[in-house]
């Protein structure tokens, strides 16, 4: 049985809440990925509270005409954040993305610490090209 470990991208990287957009923004570029799992420093167990992805700052700070030097993570984060058991199936990992139409998903272990990530580029890697169909027509309709 595939898992979510099996086919995330490891070592993911969380951003503080507290943390600058233009911080954000050097650290998706210096670890080559769009989005970052935003971590709530006020919290003893560093939980997440959202993620923002290099398009949340683009449109929501930059094109706003905000300063994202003083837009902080934490003032992009919107809802409930998701995420996925390390020990998950793909089949789990499909569902909790097409339910939620999101293309990203942390993956945590069994202590709650972040180990990975899940991208629309992970899933293509390892679904067969109808349960890629599925996928697409799903969180894109």
């Amino acid at each position: 049985m595939t898992t979510a470990a099996d086919i995330m991208h490891p070592g993911a990287r969380w951003i503080p809440a507290t943390e600058t957009l233009d911080r954000a923004a050097q650290l998706m570029r210096e670890l080559n990925v769009g989005a970052l799992p935003v971590s709530d420093p006020t919290d003893p167990n560093e939980r997440m509270c959202g993620i923002i992805t290099d398009r949340d700052i683009v449109v929501e700070c930059v094109a706003a005409g905000h300063d994202p030097a003083r837009v902080t993570a934490g003032d992009l984060c919107r809802g409930t954040p998701r995420w996925i058991s390390a020990d998950a199936t793909v089949d789990d990992v499909l569902r909790e993305m097409e339910g939620k139409q999101i293309r990203r998903l942390p993956v945590i272990d069994e202590h709650k610490r972040l180990v990975g990530m899940i991208s629309e580029h992970d899933l293509a890697s390892h679904l067969t090209d109808a349960q890629l169909a599925q996928f697409v027509e799903r969180v894109y309709a």
